[in-house]
């Protein structure tokens, strides 16, 4: 009697080669980034709207250079910004909720009809915030024309929009998710360094 097919010996040929297909495919270690997990992450990084993360910002003209941490809890609908140290004069708060925004320093409350006047107008400098959202997860801002280069594993490398470009030098992988650790704007001689020392995304099951 003839054995069904799938029951047959494989040829030795075939045999060594799929052996020597699984010695080749040894585990990625914990920590670092492999091809396909950006795309397999990308649905899910672009439905996170809630996260907390802490972490730096170097600002760099060619007059000054200075630095502040930052702390940034946001939500779906309402976002808070904790800018303390040299160029957040001090310690100022930026909030935004349904399209109102203010900010407060040691000299009150300020508020403007978009965060980027209300930082420029009070701090003396400003961020897209808008954009920065998105920017943050490694994701191009909606709404306006962009170019994106992707690494050799498939992950941005650099983002171009508005003006802006922003590099993507570290990645840190957070709650089944890789997020950027260390990112570089650029906007003609202004020059933002943002690195994430604590990045907290609430994900979805």
């Amino acid at each position: 009697m003839t054995p069904p097919r799938f029951l047959r010996p494989l040829p030795l040929l075939l045999i060594l080669a799929l052996l020597a297909g699984c010695a080749g495919r040894t585990p990625v270690p914990d920590g670092e980034r492999a091809a396909g997990q950006w795309e397999a992450q990308e649905e899910r990084l672009a439905a996170l709207d809630t996260w907390v993360l802490a972490g730096k910002a170097g600002l760099r003209t060619p007059q000054e250079s200075t630095s502040a941490n930052l702390d940034w809890s946001q939500h779906p609908h309402y976002y808070r910004l904790l800018i303390s140290g040299p160029f957040g004069s001090g310690r100022s708060t930026l909030e935004g909720r349904e399209g109102r925004f203010s900010l407060t320093t040691g000299e009150g409350r300020f508020e403007a009809e978009t965060p980027e006047a209300l930082m420029e107008e009070q701090l003396g400098w400003s961020l897209p915030l808008g954009a920065l959202s998105d920017w943050v997860r490694g994701l191009p801002a909606e709404g306006s024309r962009h170019r994106i280069e992707h690494d050799e594993l498939g992950f941005p490398r650099r983002i171009a929009q508005d003006g802006w470009e922003i590099d993507y030098r570290d990645w840190v992988l957070a709650e089944t998710l890789w997020l950027p650790r260390r990112l570089v704007m650029t906007y003609g001689d202004l020059r933002v360094t943002l690195v994430v020392n604590d990045w907290r995304p609430v994900v979805e099951d």
